[in-house]
C-alpha cells in the first residue's frame, strides 16, 4: 500500500470517528429531550391500558406512523424487550443510537418503499420473524419512505401473517408540537404538554391470507392508527390538521408570495401585447391566434364532458399524443382539449391530434386571462404534463373545483431545492394536485416533499411516444444532397457545444476528407451565430433557413428550422445528442432511438437519467466528454457497420423493455375521468357553449 493510500485511509478513519462522536452526542441529547417531554407533560389514564395490551399480547408488533414516532421509546413499557426496525441510511442510524439509549435493540433494514432496489427489507423481515419467535416484540413504522405518509404498507402486514403475532396500533400525541417539512410531516413533541399514549385493538392477519385479505388488513390497520391519532388530538385539544400530511381536496391557503405574484401578473397585463408582438417577429408566436394568449377563443365549447391536457412544447406534446389517442379510443364521448405554448407544438397538434380533439394556445399566466379561458371551456378534468406548474393556472382551476393531475411529472434537483426554499409558495400549489404521476421513485420523493398529497410511479410516457414526423419529400431532397458523403448529426445542441462538434469534425476530416456534419441547434435562432463560428474556424457551411442546398464545398449543414428533428434523425446513422456537453442536462434519447441511429451523449444527462442510465449500462449508447472523444467514437462507428448495428439493436431492446407508461397512466387517471365519476355508460352532461 502506498503512502498516499495510507494517508487517505487515515483521513477516512479520522473522519468516521469524528462523525461517530457527533452522532453519539446527538443521540444522547435526543434521548434526554424525549425524557424531558415525558417528565414535564401531564399524562392520561389510557397509559395503563397500553401497558395491559403489551402484557396481554406480547410478543407483538408495535405499529405507528413515521411522522409521530419521536416518543416511541416511552410507548414501550419494557423497551429492553423490544427490537426496533430501523433503516440503514444515515438519519436512521442516528435514530437507532437514540433508541439504544432506552435499551431497545435494533434490526437494521427497511422496505424499499416501492423501489426495485432492496434497502435491507428481506434481512429485516427474517430478523423480525426470529425476534418474534424468540419472544421479543418488534416496533416499526407502518408507512414507508418516501410515502405516501400515513398510508400503511404491506411490509408490516406480511410480518404479522408469517409470524402469527398481532399488530398493536399505537399513537403518542401532545398538545404542543412543531411539524417539520418532511415527507412524513415529522412531529417534534414539545415539553410541558398534555400527553396521551394510546393503543387500539390488535390486528391479526391469518396465516393463509390471500392478496385481498392482506389488503383488507392493511386498510384496517391504517384506519385504526389514524383513528388513534385523531382521538389523541381531540383529547389534548390540538388541531389534527396542523400535523397531518397534505390530503387530496384539502388545499393550503395561498401565502404572501402567491398573492404578490398574482398582483404582479395583473399589473403586467398591459405589457402582454407588445411582448407577444415582439415574439411573433421572431417566429415564436402566431399573430392570427394571439387572442388565445389572452384567454379568448374563437372556437365554441362542444357540449358534454371535456378533458383538458396542457403540454409546454414539442417534447411534452409528443409524449402525451399516444395517451390522448388511447383515451379517445376508450372514451369517445369525452372531448379532448390540448393547450401548448409554442408555435411548433401547435403545428404538431394540428397534424397529429386524433379526430375530435381540439388545440388552443395556453393563456399567459394572468388571473384575468386564465379566468377567461376556464370560464369559456369549463373543463371537467385538467391534466398537466411534466413540469407545467403555473401559479394562476393552478389557483384558478382549483377555485372552480376542477380536479388537477400532473402526468409524466418531472422536476430537476435544482428546481426541487428552489421550491423547497419557498415552502409558502410550493405547498399551496403542489397541494392542489389530486394526483401526481411520475417517472421514478426519486421524483416521487421530490413531489411528496413539496406537498403533493398522492404521488405514484408509472414510468416515462416518452418511452411510449411514436417516432417524430418525417416529411418524405424533404427527406428525398436531403438524401440527394448528402447520401454519397459520410456524415453524422449533432442534434439539439446548446451554446458552447458547437466548439466540440467543430473539433470532432476537424479530426474526422483526416480520415473522411468529404465529411459533412449536420448541426440542429436546440434554438434555431442561434443558426447565424453557429454559422459565424464555423466560418471563423476555417470551414464552409450552409444554413437550412436560407433554402440553399448542401454543396460539395460545404463542411457543415446548420438545420436552423423548427419541427424537422425527426427528418434529420431519419437520414443519420450516427447522432450526438446535445445539452450534454453543456450543463443543460441532456435531451430525450428515445426520439433518436426510434430512427435506428446510434446515440452518443456527453456526461451531463441528468434530465434524462432513467433512459441514459439504462442505455449506458446496457451498452445501447456511448458517452463522450470532449470533441476528441466524440471524433474517436464516430470514427469507430463509421468504419465498423456491424458495431453500429449492435449498438442500435441494444438501444431498441432497452427502450422497448421500458414501455408501458401509457397503460399505467390511463389506469391511474381513469377514476378522475368525468364519465367514470358519474358512472360508466351514462350520457355526457350537456353544457351551453
Amino acid at each position: 500500500m502506498t503512502n498516499r493510500n495510507l494517508n487517505i485511509d487515515s483521513a477516512k478513519i479520522v473522519k468516521d470517528q469524528s462523525a461517530g462522536r457527533i452522532n453519539n452526542l446527538t443521540a444522547g441529547l435526543m434521548a434526554r429531550y424525549i425524557r424531558l417531554v415525558f417528565a414535564t407533560s401531564t399524562r392520561n389514564d389510557d397509559y395503563r391500558q397500553l401497558n395491559d395490551s403489551f402484557a396481554k399480547n406480547a410478543p407483538l408488533i408495535i405499529g405507528g406512523w413515521h411522522g409521530t414516532f419521536l416518543l416511541a421509546p416511552v410507548l414501550m413499557p419494557k423497551p429492553d424487550e423490544v427490537s426496533a426496525v430501523v433503516a440503514r441510511h444515515g438519519d436512521a442510524a442516528l435514530i437507532g443510537r437514540m433508541l439504544e439509549r432506552f435499551g431497545v435493540r435494533l434490526i437494521r433494514g427497511a422496505g424499499a418503499g416501492g423501489k426495485a432496489k432492496d434497502k435491507g427489507g428481506m434481512f429485516a423481515l427474517r430478523a423480525s420473524l426470529r425476534e418474534l419467535k424468540a419472544g421479543r416484540s418488534i416496533a416499526m413504522t407502518a408507512d414507508v419512505p418516501p410515502g405516501p405518509a400515513r398510508q400503511a404498507g404491506l411490509g408490516i402486514i406480511t410480518i404479522a401473517r408469517l409470524s402469527g403475532r398481532p399488530i398493536l396500533p399505537c399513537a403518542a400525541v401532545t398538545s404542543r408540537f412543531k411539524v417539520l417539512n418532511s415527507w412524513s410531516r415529522f412531529v417534534v413533541n414539545l415539553p410541558f404538554s398534555k400527553l396521551v399514549l394510546l393503543s387500539g385493538e390488535p390486528v391479526y392477519v391469518p396465516a393463509g391470507a390471500d392478496q385481498q385479505m392482506m389488503e383488507a388488513k392493511r386498510q384496517e390497520l391504517e384506519t385504526k392508527i389514524n383513528d388513534l391519532v385523531a382521538k389523541g388530538h381531540d383529547m389534548v385539544g390540538a388541531d389534527p390538521l396542523l400535523s397531518a400530511p397534505p390530503a387530496v381536496g384539502v388545499h393550503p391557503k395561498p401565502g404572501l408570495a402567491l398573492k404578490v405574484y398574482r398582483g404582479a401578473m395583473t399589473l403586467a397585463q398591459p405589457l402582454a401585447r407588445p411582448i407577444l408582438r415582439r415574439r411573433a417577429k421572431r417566429g415564436k408566436e402566431d399573430l392570427s391566434r394571439m387572442s388565445e394568449r389572452f384567454g379568448r377563443s374563437t372556437i365554441p365549447r362542444p357540449r358534454g364532458d371535456l378533458i383538458w391536457f396542457h403540454a409546454a412544447s414539442v417534447g411534452e406534446t409528443n409524449a402525451i399524443l399516444p395517451l390522448i389517442g388511447t383515451l379517445r379510443e376508450q372514451f369517445p364521448a369525452q372531448t379532448i382539449l390540448l393547450t401548448t405554448g409554442t408555435v411548433t407544438s401547435a403545428r404538431i397538434a394540428s397534424k397529429r391530434l386524433p379526430e375530435g380533439a381540439l388545440h388552443q394556445f395556453i393563456p399567459l399566466d394572468s388571473p384575468a386571462f386564465m379566468s377567461r379561458f376556464l370560464d369559456h371551456w369549463h373543463p371537467d378534468l385538467a391534466l398537466l404534463v411534466e413540469s407545467e406548474i403555473w401559479p394562476n393556472l393552478m389557483l384558478e382551476t382549483s377555485a372552480r373545483k376542477i380536479p388537477i393531475a400532473l402526468i409524466n411529472g418531472i422536476i430537476s434537483y435544482k428546481s426541487f431545492r428552489n421550491w423547497r426554499r419557498q415552502g409558502g409558495l410550493a405547498r399551496p400549489l403542489f397541494g392542489r394536485f389530486d394526483l401526481v404521476l411520475v417517472q421514478n421513485e426519486q421524483l416521487q420523493k421530490f413531489f411528496l416533499r413539496l406537498g403533493a398529497p398522492e404521488v405514484r410511479v408509472v414510468g416515462n410516457l416518452k418511452f411510449d411516444a411514436p417516432a417524430l414526423p418525417v416529411d418524405d419529400l424533404k427527406k428525398h431532397q436531403l438524401l440527394k444532397w448528402i447520401v454519397k458523403r459520410p456524415h453524422f448529426l449533432a442534434a439539439s445542441t446548446h451554446s458552447g457545444e458547437e466548439r466540440h462538434i467543430i473539433e470532432a469534425h476537424k479530426i474526422l476530416r483526416q480520415t473522411f476528407p468529404d465529411l459533412a456534419t449536420i448541426i440542429v441547434p436546440r434554438h434555431p435562432e442561434r443558426g447565424g451565430d453557429i454559422a459565424e463560428l464555423v466560418r471563423t474556424s476555417g470551414f464552409e457551411c450552409v444554413q437550412r433557413s436560407s433554402g440553399d442546398p448542401l454543396t460539395v464545398q460545404s463542411d457543415f449543414y446548420i438545420a436552423d428550422t423548427l419541427g424537422e428533428l425527426g427528418l434529420f434523425f431519419d437520414i443519420s446513422d450516427i447522432t450526438f445528442l446535445g445539452g450534454s456537453l453543456s450543463q443543460n442536462g441532456g435531451h430525450n434519447p428515445v426520439e433518436a432511438v426510434r430512427f435506428d441511429t446510434a446515440v452518443l451523449t456527453g456526461p451531463n444527462w441528468r434530465n434524462q437519467a432513467d433512459s441514459f442510465n439504462a442505455l449506458l449500462n446496457g451498452k445501447g449508447a456511448l458517452e463522450v466528454a470532449s470533441g476528441r472523444q466524440l471524433a474517436d467514437q464516430v470514427k469507430i462507428l463509421m468504419e465498423d457497420e456491424q458495431e453500429r448495428l449492435i449498438l442500435v439493436a441494444r438501444a431498441e431492446q432497452i427502450i422497448g423493455e421500458m414501455t408501458g407508461a401509457v397503460a399505467r397512466t390511463l389506469e391511474a387517471i381513469t377514476p378522475l375521468l368525468p364519465a367514470i365519476k358519474r358512472g360508466a355508460g351514462k350520457p355526457g352532461i350537456e353544457r351551453a357553449t
